[in-house]
């Protein structure tokens, strides 16, 4: 039985969801005029739906009371806000903006003469308020001129309600829940708004956000393998070395016969043995190692924390993984090994003379044989 009813509620779900969607397209209906927003035509009838909810349990709540001259407001309240609905889907955007400002100030002005202050129904002028700044372009005289009336009017709305008495006087307990659905409703309106008119800002800083990481990436990363390039490798070193703290040694290294693996076998896998290599030294030496393309087939490597002799311990576990790495020359496999030349800064020297004497090493092994460390 249970097996049974699974398909229905399915179905069930189903249909919800549809009429779900419905509701969504309905509400995201363009009014069908050229050069308008279709982003504010949807918060103004959003917001007009919130204010009809809003005064549709204001019926309900106030029939409770049988208070007949306030559920007589109610109920032209719903009304008027249901007309206003329907009216957004043949106004332009304009004329909508405009409706829900007139309707909505005049509600809220009739709402507290009727029912007093208590029932908080003058928070909806923050709402208008905040609406006003997200959902026109330019306009700023128009906009704080209006905020200055919408001022105004709520500081004269609470000294008048100091003075005069509710129309409809309401009992504390249902204007005490009408004050909880007001500020509910006011809080879902400016949800809407912020959500609605930033969601695309946002998702324009993300992209930006990330676009400038890729740039800055870009610029100081090797194209090819990825690694750090010269200018970079060159920053970062200044900095470095300007902390007389740190234990740093520097290694510039070179595959050996290179130019052979690219005549033998062809550019395409020269760059296959460049980005596996690159590869090798991300994984294989210290993760705070600084690895940088220095040019062509040569590398710079940079130990912030360690000596000479502790440097080539490293180093030396990375020439025999290296040399073991067979590659694919379409021909024939074959491997190739790397040469080190590597110091150890002295506190004294500067950056061109420390590079100096690790190329001048690097030299060094290439004369006597390659394939090995020279410290």
């Amino acid at each position: 039985m249970f097996l049974d009813n699974k398909p229905m509620m399915k179905e069930k779900i189903m249909n919800e969801n549809s009429i779900f969607a419905q509701i969504c397209e309905y509400i995201h209906k363009d009014t069908g005029r050229k050069n308008e927003s279709s982003k504010l035509i949807v918060v103004i009838r959003l917001l007009i739906l919130f204010m009809a909810v809003y005064s549709l349990i204001n019926c309900i709540f106030i029939a409770l009371t049988r208070n007949f001259g306030a559920l007589a407001f109610a109920i032209a309240s719903l009304i008027l806000f249901i007309f206003a609905f329907l009216c957004s889907y043949h106004w332009s955007s304009f004329t909508s903006y405009c409706a829900l400002n007139i309707y909505a100030l005049a509600w809220t002005i009739a709402s507290i003469v009727c029912f007093g202050w208590n029932v908080g129904v003058q928070h909806f002028i923050i709402m208008l308020l905040v609406f006003c700044f997200f959902s026109k372009y330019r306009h700023e005289r128009a906009k704080l001129l209006y905020s200055a009336a919408l001022l105004v009017l709520r500081i004269y709305l609470y000294y008048y309600c100091q003075s005069h008495q509710p129309v409809f006087p309401l009992g504390t307990e249902l204007a005490d829940f009408l004050q909880i659905i007001n500020t509910f409703f006011v809080f879902l309106s400016l949800a809407a708004i912020a959500y609605i008119f930033s969601a695309d800002s946002q998702e324009l800083e993300g992209k930006l956000i990330e676009y400038n990481r890729q740039l800055v990436k870009q610029a100081n990363t090797d194209t090819l393998t990825g690694l750090y390039n010269r200018r970079s490798t060159m920053e970062y070193l200044d900095s470095l070395l300007k902390n007389r703290n740190n234990q740093i040694s520097i290694c510039l290294c070179d595959i050996d016969f290179f130019k052979r693996v690219n005549d033998t076998y062809g550019h395409d896998v020269g760059d296959v043995v460049l980005k596996k290599i690159s590869e090798t030294f991300r994984k294989e030496l210290p993760p705070d190692c600084f690895v940088s393309r220095w040019g062509g087939e040569e590398f710079l490597l940079i130990f912030p924390k360690l000596n000479g002799d502790e440097a080539v311990t490293a180093l030396e576990r990375l020439r025999q993984k290296i040399k073991a790495i067979v590659f694919d020359g379409v021909i024939e496999t074959f491997s190739v090994s790397l040469t080190y030349g590597l110091v150890e800064y002295d506190y004294h020297s500067d950056l061109t003379t420390i590079l100096k004497e690790a190329d001048e090493k690097l030299y060094l092994g290439k004369e006597s044989g390659r394939d090995r460390i020279i410290f």
